[in-house]
Parts: C-alpha cells; structure tokens; sequence
C-alpha cells in the first residue's frame, strides 16, 4: 500500500522557497552596495564607493611601497582624480586602460583599498571591427 503525503509539507516548502527567492533579489537589487561612479560624479560623495575610469598618466610610484600614484579620467570627459592604490595590480594595468577601484576619497586625492583594482578588458568588438563586411 503506497503511503500518502500530505499536501501542507508541499505547501510549507513552497513557502520557503518562495521567501528565500524574494530575500535574494531583495538583497541584490537593493542591498546597499557600494554606489559604482565615474570621476565626474565623485564631487560630494562621502564613504566608500567603487571608481571607474580610464588610467591618465604619468603612473609613478610602487604599489608595494608607499603607493602608485596616476589620476583616472570620466570614459566621455575631461574630468580626472587623482588616485593613490596600493596592493596587487594586474598585468593588463597600463595608461589609457579601463579599471574600478574601491575606496574614498581624502584631501583630495581618492585612496583606493588595497587590492581592489580591477581592470576592463577592451571589447573585442570594436568600432573597426564593426565595419568589416
């Protein structure tokens, strides 16, 4: 004799589930993250917040020791900020290169936390590519 389940156990798991999906897209549409900015919007933004822009040079400095010093510049824009990173840097990170870092900013000058450089790969789809036929 096959042994029946009750309905409620169906209905209590459902629930659940459903409470958890509604929790998750809760905490990934509006869970506070960090407000992601460019250079030209970072003008009255106190704590920390993720920075992203185009590398202008000169790069100087040691991430290592004591900090490497460049200033990052708006993608469509002339405004830039200076930017001091210390930690690991990747091989990709040159002048003209797209990065975000995270940090704050400080006299002046943004202070990225260390080891939060990212960079952006360029599209491998490009305006030039685009005019093959």
């Amino acid at each position: 004799m096959a042994r029946r389940r009750s309905p409620a156990r169906l209905v209590i798991a459902l629930s659940i589930a459903a409470v958890l999906a509604v929790f998750l897209l809760y905490t990934s549409i509006a869970g506070g993250g960090t407000p992601a900015i460019s250079p030209g919007q970072l003008a009255g933004h106190t704590g920390t917040v993720q920075l992203g822009g185009v590398v202008v040079g000169p790069v100087t400095g040691n991430a290592r020791e004591g900090g490497l010093h460049f200033r990052l510049r708006d993608r469509k824009g002339s405004t830039s900020v200076r930017v001091l990173y210390t930690g690991s840097v990747p091989d990709p990170f040159r002048v003209g290169r797209e990065i975000v870092v995270d940090g704050s900013v400080r006299e002046s000058t943004f202070v990225a936390r260390p080891g939060s450089m990212v960079t952006k790969c360029p599209s491998k789809y490009s305006a030039a590519s685009s005019k093959q036929h």
